[in-house]
């Protein structure tokens, strides 16, 4: 299994040569702090790196990026970060406030503005490799609204962390407008760079507080919903956990990452077009599950719906040599669930949705696709491990949410966006009701 970056700690070899890597500390920055302070991530967004050849940066700007709310919270801190750099990263200001205009566009709401500090600094550097965790800011910011995040980058900066399916515009102005209630918009993009978390301050919940993280892929980030919109499964899911408040205060993080796969990191085949993209698929779900799962503020839940592309991608978008087995699936699968366990996380595993007459992505040929059969079998090997384990403690079943009930290898064609993988906003929200709210007791 290729990797790098490995967290440190112990490693034990399993079944199929996977390695299991222990749970490595919260960076300092990352644990709760402050006295009577408990943090609880109300969003969140897996960072990973750049194509070799993207050429996106900014300079002498302001990047003005929107966060959809899943909890309330009234004192917040803002995550920036510089994990996938090779260089510094300066922000010159940054401000949070609530947006305004309903929800659309790049104001801010007059008088909800706060500036970011760092230590008690206006400004950041954060060398390659590290993230931070803003001093906290009073801001009230009810459940299921924007938050607008804006950073001026003084000096020419690459892009090179970024989360790069947002299905969400972000904004660009000349200069630092960090804290103009309206700017001049010179460009948009639909990714978040250098921002992975906003949390929020829940002492006053009580035990009753926490976070759910869910480690996925592109069907949980989003794509196939409506940009824009919040209609990713997990937003549908957390305003179904706010309608039933005997399951507490729960944030619900997503932990999406397009093409990400359980058991390789990001691997283009040389000289074909997944090199443009394929380092956006991030690392193996089993190398960033540390940072994008049990290290997140108040964690108490964490939900796996991670291994459709493993199947799909190897002779396709990835080497042909990293095909992977269904027992070294379940084998990573296991790890998952022992290193939450030893956290004292409750972890839930999803089934994978159905993919037959999959549309592949634009320049990569249909011919490509490896032979149907084969991969359905380890879909479906891998789904019946997951729904009849003991290893994980509960059960979703995306898949009998979401199939079509006259031919279950396919998606129902109410539920598919049109590529026959990826779900529409109907679909997301099937999967969200699929949850079992007991799980979250």
């Amino acid at each position: 299994m290729r990797s790098h970056r490995l967290p440190p700690g112990r490693r034990t070899v399993l079944a199929g040569g996977l390695i299991l890597l222990t749970a490595k500390p919260a960076l300092a920055a990352d644990r709760n702090s402050g006295s009577g302070s408990v943090w609880t991530g109300i969003w969140a967004a897996a960072p990973t790196g750049a194509p070799a050849g993207a050429d996106v940066a900014f300079e002498d700007q302001t990047l003005r990026q929107v966060v959809h709310t899943s909890i309330a919270g009234d004192r917040l801190r803002v995550r920036l970060t510089n994990e996938f750099g090779d260089e510094p990263l300066v922000i010159g200001e940054a401000h949070l406030a609530r947006r305004a205009n309903g929800g659309s566009g790049a104001g801010t709401e007059p008088g909800s503005d706060r500036v970011l500090r760092f230590g008690g600094r206006t400004s950041l550097r954060l060398t390659a490799g590290t993230a931070r965790w803003s001093d906290p800011v009073p801001l009230h910011a009810p459940a299921d609204s924007d938050l607008v995040v804006s950073v001026h980058l003084p000096r020419r900066t690459r892009a090179t962390t970024v989360h790069s399916a947002a299905h969400q515009h972000a904004y660009v102005a000349a200069g630092n407008v960090t804290g103009e209630p309206d700017v001049e918009v010179v460009s948009t993009n639909t990714s978040w760079h250098f921002l992975s978390g906003v949390a929020a301050d829940t002492a006053g919940a009580g035990r009753h507080s926490g976070a759910v993280a869910i480690l996925g892929d592109s069907i949980t980030d989003g794509t196939g919903s409506t940009a824009d919109a919040n209609r990713r499964w997990p937003d549908q899911f957390a305003r179904r956990l706010r309608e039933s408040p005997r399951r507490g205060l729960l944030g619900v993080l997503n932990g999406g990452l397009g093409g990400n796969r359980l058991l390789h990191d990001a691997n283009p085949i040389p000289g074909t077009p997944a090199e443009e993209f394929a380092a956006y698929h991030g690392e193996s779900g089993l190398n960033r599950f540390d940072r994008d799962v049990l290290d997140q503020p108040g964690l108490r839940y964490a939900v796996v719906a991670l291994g459709i592309n493993d199947i799909m991608h190897p002779g396709f978008m990835a080497p042909a040599d990293e095909e992977v087995t269904t027992a070294e699936l379940i084998a990573g699968h296991r790890q998952l669930t022992a290193r939450a366990h030893a956290r004292g996380i409750r972890i839930f595993g999803a089934t994978l949705t159905a993919f037959k007459g999959i549309v592949p992505p634009p320049d990569l040929p249909v011919e490509d696709i490896p032979d149907f059969e084969p991969l359905e079998a380890k879909r479906q090997g891998l789904n019946h491990w997951i729904r009849t384990t003991r290893a994980y403690d509960g059960l979703i079943d995306f898949d009998a949410a979401t199939r079509d009930p006259g031919d279950p290898q396919r998606l129902n064609p109410e539920y598919d966006s049109g590529d026959h993988i990826h779900q529409n906003d109907a679909g997301m929200a099937a999967m969200a009701g699929a949850v079992p709210l007991r799980l979250f007791r």
